[in-house]
């Protein structure tokens, strides 16, 4: 029986939460330990086999644990946990700020290669599962243009915005794409699109007692780089029907490229690749968890330093092997 892959999650939110479900799904993979900032007797994972403990005792575990996830947050923890935990382990991590993935990807790379460990980064669904159907897209239709929806789902940056507005109590935003357009590409159309004409922001707002809910929804649809720039709706509700109705965290989108071939570019076609999640978090994390066993792959074959999605094999993501794969998926 082939050895299990052992693996340690960093961070215990959401996307960690997900992660430690993801390896119940995976036979060939074993969850060793979670490390956290918080009072490690403040969470419960329902696993007594797992370790739960304090981030600084990840370095005593360099040699229990093959690959390590990294499931803290793009704008602070990333950036200094990355390159921290890429000298010390093989890494998954679902970085994606988009504009600062080049940098990300060079202190990342500068450590892991150093230390000879292998870290794949930006892994997810955007940047990630999207990034790969763009790459593809454009390979096989040169001519052609790119399209990417977002939605519907529940964007968290854009909720959290919201909730922190004077005299909103809680509150959560869904992203639209708007459907109309959607059509108008999968029909050959290559439109020029603002911002305003690709999506939508329905925001559900609880707000305080006695507060002024013309104010509050004015502020939010003229807050700069959130709904600014968007058709945005506001509707007020119950801490309730908040509570009962939007509680989850639902997300998805499309990647659509329309391309034309022929001498005269007579015939047109269209490839699309759509994602529908129930929840944005566990989905997320299936994704690094199938990417840990990439990453494992690679670490043991002598391949350094960090990796994208561009550059790690898809049958390296599958628990099958190259024969298995030929006979039963090709």
């Amino acid at each position: 029986m082939q050895e299990k892959i052992k693996v340690g999650i960093v961070g215990y939110g959401n996307l960690g939460k997900g992660v430690r479900l993801a390896i119940k799904q995976n036979p060939d993979l074993e969850l060793v330990a979670v490390f956290t900032r918080r009072a490690a007797n403040s969470i419960n994972i329902e696993d007594e086999q797992v370790k739960v403990l304090h981030v600084d005792q990840a370095k005593d575990y360099v040699k229990e644990i093959d690959v390590m996830i990294l499931c803290g947050g793009s704008a602070t923890d990333l950036p200094q946990q990355g390159p921290h935990f890429a000298a010390l382990f093989n890494t998954v991590d679902s970085f994606d700020t988009h504009a600062k993935i080049p940098e990300y990807y060079a202190a990342v790379h500068k450590a892991a290669s150093e230390h000879n460990k292998t870290s794949a980064i930006s892994i997810g669904w955007d940047p990630g599962l999207f990034s790969l159907t763009r790459m593809l897209a454009q390979a096989v239709l040169p001519e052609g243009k790119d399209y990417t929806f977002w939605g519907p789902g529940v964007s968290q940056g854009h909720s959290d915005a919201i909730r922190r507005i004077p005299g909103v109590k809680g509150g959560v935003q869904y992203t639209l794409p708007v459907s109309e357009v959607i059509q108008r590409i999968r029909q050959g159309e290559t439109p020029e699109l603002t911002t305003r004409e690709k999506h939508l922001r329905d925001c559900y707002v609880v707000a305080e007692e006695g507060a002024d809910k013309e104010q509050i929804a004015q502020s939010i649809k003229t807050m700069p780089n959130y709904f600014a720039d968007y058709e945005t709706k506001v509707t007020f509700i119950t801490e309730q029907e908040l509570r009962e109705q939007h509680s989850r965290l639902p997300h998805g989108g499309f990647v659509l490229r329309s391309g034309k071939t022929g001498a005269n570019k007579e015939n047109s076609h269209i490839i699309e690749f759509s994602l529908k999640l129930a929840s944005n978090p566990e989905f997320t994390a299936s994704v690094l968890v199938a990417y840990a066993r990439a990453v494992y792959r690679l670490n043991k074959e002598g391949q350094y330093g960090a990796k994208t999605v561009f550059d790690i094999p898809f049958g390296y993501l599958s628990p099958k092997s190259a024969a298995e794969l030929r006979q039963e998926l090709l």
